[in-house]
């Protein structure tokens, strides 16, 4: 669970809900105060996470002419919608991404997942492709986010969470876990936002977790640009793996100094420069290439 700095939105930020084709999805939206946005950043957050795990990193993004926009997914904290394990897989959630990615309108799309975030960002890059057309980002950013399924302790934890959480409910899971809730505003939020979580939205994604195929080489195809950034150390992804996943896709890479699996939030201020660093060597946009048409209905299937 990443803790953010803060969860109240500062003055400069506009918690509202973005309108798509499929549905309303709550969102925080820092947009430049004197300019027009150069470009748009989409923050997509992870497992049992919220838009607030992005909220550090939105002001300083918008003062650099970035309009910036963290999301709740299908299921997370305040993006209310129906149950059913169906409406939680990868592929549906990618379909998300790319409904809110057309929602905010034309102009540079800078996408950026962290952790189960990053690997459904990865989907929708891979999904857009696979039905032929040209993937709607000028960027892919993955943070703390690894080439396939999680390590085996991650693995287990998140299986017991999906066997317990029906016997046991959310309320009770946290008291036995947490031991009560931290006095404070941060403290506060996170176990609001644990008990608003679909718990439908939970146990699939968990399961996604632990069983995600590698689909690097594929996603190398697409010839997007690409940033892995990640802590020194991370105990869902080896950093090891981090290191080869980005080699093998000829990406970007930045190493966050002292942060952990959340350097949006642990370290927000190093991880908006990179991102803005990242963003502002780019070269101008050139079509995608389309992968091999054997691959094309297995990317479909994430």
């Amino acid at each position: 669970m990443s803790r953010p700095p803060f969860c109240e939105p500062p003055a400069e930020v506009r918690a509202h809900r973005l309108a798509t084709r499929r549905g309303e999805f709550a969102v925080l939206d820092a947009v430049p105060a004197d300019r027009a946005p150069v470009a748009t950043a989409l923050l997509v957050p992870g497992y049992t996470g919220s838009k607030e795990d992005f909220i550090a990193l939105l002001v300083p993004l918008a003062e650099a002419g970035i309009r910036a926009v963290a999301v709740d997914g299908r299921g997370q904290y305040e993006s209310v919608c129906a149950e059913g394990p169906a409406a939680f897989g990868l592929g549906a959630l990618a379909e998300d991404v790319l409904a809110q990615a057309a929602a905010l309108g034309e102009g540079p799309l800078h996408l950026v997942g962290h952790s189960l975030g990053g690997l459904i960002s990865r989907g929708a890059v891979l999904r857009a492709v696979a039905a032929g057309s040209a993937p709607p980002f000028a960027s892919l950013t993955l943070i703390g986010s690894g080439p396939g399924r999680i390590v085996r302790r991650q693995r287990w934890r998140a299986r017991a969470l999906g066997a317990v959480l029906p016997l046991l409910g959310a309320r009770r899971i946290w008291w036995l876990t947490r031991r009560g809730v931290e006095p404070g505003e941060v403290g506060a939020f996170l176990h609001r936002r644990w008990l608003a979580n679909a718990p439908t939205q939970l146990r699939t994604t968990g399961r996604a977790l632990c069983y995600e195929p590698d689909r690097v080489d594929l996603l190398a195809r697409v010839g997007l640009p690409i940033h892995v950034l990640s802590g020194e150390r991370d105990g869902v992804w080896p950093v090891p793996d981090i290191d080869r996943m980005a080699e093998r896709l000829g990406a970007h890479r930045t190493v966050i100094a002292g942060a952990e699996h959340s350097p949006n939030a642990e370290a927000p201020a190093a991880t908006a420069a990179a991102l803005l660093t990242f963003w502002a060597a780019l070269p101008s946009p050139r079509p995608p290439a389309s992968p091999d048409p054997t691959e094309r209905d297995r990317s479909a299937a994430g």
